[in-house]
């Protein structure tokens, strides 16, 4: 019979919990890419991002901004701090989104903007919910 007695090393293991913000909500592959996210302050993950045209750096989408990026084109990633400098994020390019998970600019409505990611490869879906009985 074998005997252990006790053990005073202990690894340096560290544990955590994943909580899913539910932004994907659907089985398509997504994509992503590397761009530059313009000075925008703090962008949060989930954010809706437009090209601006002549810089091509990506920003929060505005309905009635003129400089390009009120075409939506993008959602942000992961959090980005943008208060002093340009970064560089990833952007989904393509995808099925949580509609009620995205960060959107006040100028936009959820019709508006599944009508204007209509040609691109991003959808957005209400969650999903259980049948009523």
């Amino acid at each position: 019979m074998d005997q252990f007695g006790h053990n005073p090393f202990s690894p340096g293991m560290k544990s955590g919990v994943f909580i899913p913000d539910q932004l994907i909500s659907g089985p398509l592959q997504v994509v992503t890419d590397s761009v530059t996210i313009g000075v925008s302050g703090v962008i949060r993950r989930g954010t809706v991002l437009g090209m601006v045209t002549t810089s091509g750096e990506y920003i929060p989408s505005k309905k009635d901004a003129t400089d390009g990026s009120e075409k939506p084109s993008a959602i942000l990633v992961d959090d980005v701090d943008t208060t002093t400098t340009a970064q560089t994020g990833g952007i989904y390019l393509m995808g099925e989104f949580n509609q009620n998970r995205l960060i959107i600019d006040a100028t936009w409505n959820i019709a508006d903007l599944k009508a204007a990611f209509r040609p691109l490869p991003i959808f957005l879906r209400d969650s999903i919910q259980s049948p009523v009985s």
